[in-house]
């Protein structure tokens, strides 16, 4: 079994980076295999609504990191996803990212356990958890909890790593991504799907 962890920070060894490895020292202590992968400092094209992914079953502005992403989520059991805070939100980057991953194969991420982690100086944490987890619960993906919100503190790793509850927080993440990843590989098989329903009102209400 395998967790993949998405550090959407600019800064490849950061603070993002630190509270991530906290969560795969966890894994790696409970037998998951974990991979952590760095977005990278470049643009992210944003979607366009062109809407051509529903006949392509991709998204047809591509990129290596949009195709990357996709592939490592797919051949992921769990995904763990990491972003810094920016103006009371995740980064940007990661959000133009996911939007496009997303809206174009969130169908083929259905049932994998996931989780949402941020790390902020000081404010601004709970509106960026809440932005990334709604690609989990939009997408039917049990979300990990841990025993608070997933955030962390600080300006600098050795910060991170000063904030003993958030390295804690990790750690117990980490340790509830392994119990479900286990508890899901004994062979339960996820409820049925219903076919999906959309109501659109009519127009004037």
């Amino acid at each position: 079994m395998k967790v993949l962890l998405v550090n959407g920070s600019p800064k490849e060894k950061g603070c993002t980076y630190t509270a991530l490895s906290e969560i795969a020292d966890t894994l790696t202590k409970y037998q998951i295999e974990s991979e952590i992968f760095h977005i990278g400092k470049g643009a992210q094209q944003g979607c366009t609504g062109c809407n051509k992914c529903g006949h392509a079953d991709t998204c047809v502005l591509g990129g290596d990191t949009y195709t990357q992403v996709v592939a490592k989520m797919e051949g992921a059991d769990g995904i763990i996803i990491g972003s810094p805070v920016y103006y009371a939100g995740p980064t940007g980057t990661i959000c133009a990212l996911l939007d496009r991953v997303f809206y174009s194969s969130g169908g083929k991420f259905k049932h994998k356990p996931a989780a949402a982690i941020v790390v902020c100086r000081r404010g601004g944490a709970s509106s960026a958890f809440d932005r990334l987890n709604k690609y989990f619960t939009i997408s039917e993906m049990p979300v990990v909890s841990s025993q608070y919100w997933n955030c962390v503190h600080g300006h600098t790793p050795d910060d991170i790593r000063k904030d003993l509850e958030g390295l804690q927080i990790m750690r117990t993440l980490g340790k509830n991504m392994a119990w479900l990843l286990k508890c899901i590989n004994t062979g339960e098989q996820p409820p049925e799907a219903e076919a999906r329903v959309s109501t659109s009102f009519p127009d004037g209400l």
